[in-house]
C-alpha cells in the first residue's frame, strides 16, 4: 500500500462503493419516470416497429461507442452487421470490421441473464480485436493484460503527457476481477425479490469499478459500457415483460456519453481521484449522480427516436396510397432512413434533381419531374430557387436539412 494513495483502488475501504441514497433519489425517480414514458411509448407502436427502433438505437449505440474511443466506423458496416444479428431476411452478410461490437453489445443485452464470468469477458474482448491487433499493435486478446508496465490513462503529445490514472497492476487484475464479478451477480435483480441495490445506481458503480480495474490491454472502454448495458438490460428485465420476448436496447447511454464526452471523462477521473480515509466505503455520491442524470437524458432522447419511427410509419403509409413510382419510393425510403436532422439524421445537403438522378439511374429531366410530383402531393418540401434548390422529407415536426451542407 503506497503512503499516499492518489487512486481510489489505494484506498483503504476499496472495493466497497457507496452513494448518498437519500440524496439521490430525486434523480433516481425522474429517471425511473422517463424510463417508464419510454417503455409505454415502445410498447404502444407495435412489433414492428419496435424492430426498428431497436435496429436505429442499436446502431447509434455502436457508432457512439467506438467513438468516444476515437474510432469512427462505417455507418454502413455498423448497419449491415446490425440488420445480420436481428436476422432480417433482407440484410447483407456482416463486415467484420464492425460485427465484432455488434456482437458483444448483442450479448450484453440479449443474454442478460447468463452469469458473467471472466470466460464471458475474455470472449468479449477478443471478439473487439479478431486480428489480435489494435492500430498497427499487437496486443493481448483473449485474457487479461499482464505486461509489467503501469496500465495509464495519459493525454497530450508525446514527451507531455499527463497521467490521469493509473490502474492497478497486472499482478491484481485476476483478484481484484474475482471481487467485482462475484458483486455483480451477487447484486443482479430480480423480479418479485425484495429492494436491494437500485438498478440504474448499480449499473453505475459496475461501470466505475470496471473501468477503474482497467483489466485488459486494450477495449476496456467499450467493454466497460457494454457492461453498462448488461446491467440496465438486467434491471428492465427485472422491472418488465415486454412484448419482444427479450430485452431491448433502448436507452441509449453510449449516444448520451459520446454527446457529454468531457463531463463523462471527468466525472470518471474525478471518482477514481476520490480520496478519503474511512475504512467502511468510498463515497461515490458524485459519479452516481452524473449517471443517473445521463441515464435520464438518454431516455429522452430514446422518446425521441421511437417518436420517429412512428413518423416513418404514417409517412410510409401516406406514400403507399399516393400511386408512386418504384424511383420515387426508392428516393423516400433514402430520405426516411437519413432520418430527422434534430435527432442527428437528415440526408446531407438536401436531395436534389442531380442526387436523384444518381440514386434512380435517370435522367435530369425525369428526376425534375419526379421530384415536382412528389412536391405535389406534399410528401417533399422545397428550399431555395434555381441551383440551389434542395428537397426534403415532408414529414409533420422534422427540421430541414442544412442546404448549404456539403453534398453527398
Amino acid at each position: 500500500m503506497p503512503t499516499q494513495a492518489r487512486y481510489i483502488w489505494q484506498q483503504p475501504a476499496w472495493p466497497s462503493l457507496a452513494f448518498d441514497a437519500a440524496a439521490l433519489a430525486p434523480a433516481l425517480d425522474r429517471a425511473r419516470l422517463a424510463q417508464g414514458t419510454l417503455l409505454g411509448l415502445l410498447d404502444a407502436i407495435g412489433l414492428d416497429q419496435a424492430q426498428e427502433v431497436r435496429r436505429d438505437l442499436w446502431v447509434q449505440e455502436a457508432m457512439a461507442t467506438a467513438a468516444i474511443e476515437g474510432d469512427k466506423l462505417n455507418l454502413d458496416s455498423v448497419r449491415s452487421s446490425v440488420a445480420h444479428r436481428l436476422g432480417l431476411l433482407d440484410a447483407p452478410g456482416p463486415d467484420h470490421t464492425a460485427d465484432g461490437l455488434v456482437l458483444v453489445m448483442q450479448d450484453a443485452v440479449e443474454n442478460c441473464q447468463a452469469a458473467l464470468d471472466l470466460d464471458r469477458l475474455c470472449r468479449w474482448q477478443s471478439a473487439l480485436f479478431p486480428g489480435g491487433t489494435s492500430g498497427l499493435s499487437r496486443i493481448a486478446v483473449g485474457r487479461l493484460r499482464d505486461h509489467a508496465d503501469a496500465m495509464q490513462i495519459v493525454s497530450g503529445p508525446l514527451g507531455r503527457e499527463v497521467v490521469h490514472y493509473t490502474a492497478p497492476p497486472s499482478s491484481q487484475v485476476e483478484g481484484e476481477m474475482t471481487r467485482f464479478l462475484t458483486w455483480f451477480e451477487a447484486t443482479r435483480p430480480v423480479a418479485g425479490a425484495a429492494p436491494g441495490l437500485h438498478g440504474i445506481a448499480r449499473a453505475a458503480l459496475a461501470h466505475l469499478w470496471f473501468e477503474s480495474i482497467h483489466p485488459f490491454e486494450d477495449g476496456n472502454g467499450r467493454l466497460g459500457r457494454a457492461l453498462v448495458d448488461r446491467a440496465l438490460a438486467q434491471d428492465m428485465a427485472a422491472l418488465v415483460q415486454n412484448a419482444l420476448g427479450t430485452p431491448v436496447r433502448v436507452l441509449g447511454m453510449a449516444r448520451q456519453m459520446l454527446k457529454t464526452r468531457a463531463a463523462y471523462y471527468d466525472g470518471l477521473n474525478q471518482a477514481q481521484r476520490t480520496p478519503g480515509t474511512d475504512t467502511n466505503a468510498i463515497d461515490v455520491t458524485p459519479w452516481v449522480q452524473w449517471f443517473v442524470q445521463a441515464f435520464t437524458q438518454a431516455c429522452i432522447a430514446s422518446q425521441a427516436v421511437v417518436r420517429q419511427a412512428v413518423d416513418k410509419a404514417a409517412f410510409r403509409l401516406l406514400a403507399a396510397n399516393a400511386h408512386l413510382n418504384a424511383r420515387q419510393h426508392k428516393v423516400l425510403d433514402r430520405l426516411l432512413e437519413a432520418g430527422n436532422t434534430e435527432l442527428g439524421g437528415g440526408f446531407l445537403g438536401g436531395m436534389t434533381a442531380d442526387k436523384y438522378a444518381k440514386i434512380t439511374s435517370t435522367s435530369k429531366a425525369t428526376a425534375t419531374r419526379d421530384l415536382g410530383d412528389l412536391l405535389a402531393k406534399k410528401l417533399l418540401q422545397v428550399q431555395g430557387v434555381g441551383k440551389a434548390t434542395r428537397y426534403a422529407i415532408n414529414v409533420p415536426g422534422w427540421s430541414q436539412p442544412d442546404p448549404s451542407g456539403n453534398t453527398e
